[in-house]
């Protein structure tokens, strides 16, 4: 097994003490980047996901160009429905499409739980590839969308800021609701064993919709399934759950023995540790609207933001995905602030 040059991010994960506060950013392999933009004009989004060589380039331009302490793979959540069955259309400023949207018991019908290795090879090869590129660097996060909220996407067939149509369908008919999570839920157990299997060194689920929901509903139509998924993963890998919104659950979360609970910047340091209790790692918070502030500003807020959480059980990061329109030197100052801080 080789050793990684730079474990920050999984030394913290596993709660030890480190040097200094690990730091990486969602979505840091994206449009923010003149490089990325390059690629975005000549490749289809799907064909940048699918062509491993690809992938595994914009996954380390982050690592190159900003310096942050971890490549999270460069893929979608939207591969899973993908390969279960259902067409996903990215349109570049609309976002996605599902042409044909899970309305009834006769659509599930088209829907199945497929071999991952068949459906989502791409996936692990580019994994590997990264790996061998990454040549020990830093640690590969990978990832899978929380059953809840590709169902969203799967019931609404696009994108929606409450996305009404798909609580409705858990509502009104919650024996395929669930029949549909459990799939859901079945596929991503073994999508990101696999991508373990190929060489990630964590795993992150993204729940970015559950925050939309009540407690009880977040327990029963979300929290219920990445519980299976935590419960499969986390013997052989650290597991980042990161559900935007829904700290009311930060407490069961931090239950279901992940090692990681990414939070967003509507809820404090001080709050979410109270809530999470000490065992586990926080990720977060800093709001990536924030980035576009002065860069004096932006230095001063992460300082804050370090200070408030602590020297342990911390993983610097945004609330959310980066924004496209931060400019690149914004964003290093943001990871730059964050290495050279000193908790003394």
């Amino acid at each position: 097994m080789s050793v990684l040059k730079n474990d920050l991010l999984l030394r913290t994960l596993r709660g030890e003490k480190t040097e200094r506060t690990p730091v990486w950013m969602m979505r840091q392999a994206g449009r923010y980047l003149p490089e990325y933009r390059v690629l975005r004009e000549k490749y289809g989004f799907f064909e940048r996901c699918q062509t491993p060589e690809l992938a595994c380039e914009i996954t380390i331009q982050p690592v190159d160009i900003v310096g942050v302490d971890a490549a999270i793979l460069f893929s979608d959540i939207l591969v899973v429905p993908q390969a279960m069955g259902l067409e996903v259309q990215l349109i570049e400023s609309k976002g996605p499409v599902l042409p044909d949207p899970i309305k009834t018991s006769n659509d599930l019908t088209r829907v199945r739980v497929p071999d991952v290795q068949e459906t989502l090879g791409y996936v692990f090869d580019a994994i590997k590839l990264i790996k061998q590129e990454l040549n020990d660097r830093v640690p590969l996060i990978g990832f899978a969308g929380a059953p809840w909220t590709l169902l969203c996407y799967m019931v609404q067939g696009k994108g929606s800021k409450t996305f009404d149509e798909a609580k409705a369908f858990c509502y009104t008919q919650p024996e395929l609701a669930h029949q549909l999570l459990q799939m859901i839920t079945d596929t991503t157990i073994a999508y990101l064993k696999a991508q373990v299997a190929a060489g990630a060194d964590t795993v992150q689920i993204f729940d970015s919709w559950g925050g939309l929901l009540s407690k009880d509903d977040f327990e029963n139509i979300s929290l219920k399934y990445i519980r299976q998924i935590v419960a499969a993963l986390k013997d052989e890998v650290p597991v980042i759950i990161f559900a935007k919104g829904a700290w009311y659950a930060l407490e069961e979360m931090a239950a279901t023995g992940a090692a990681g609970l990414g939070i967003d910047w509507c809820i404090t340091p001080q709050m979410a540790r109270q809530f999470a209790g000490t065992n586990v790692t926080l990720q977060g918070n800093f709001d990536p609207a924030k980035l576009l502030s002065p860069i004096p500003v932006i230095e001063r807020e992460v300082k804050q933001m370090l200070k408030a959480f602590g020297p342990s059980h911390h993983v610097a990061n945004l609330g959310h995905g980066i924004l496209p329109n931060i400019p690149v030197d914004h964003a290093k100052a943001f990871v730059n602030t964050v290495k050279e801080y000193s908790h003394q």
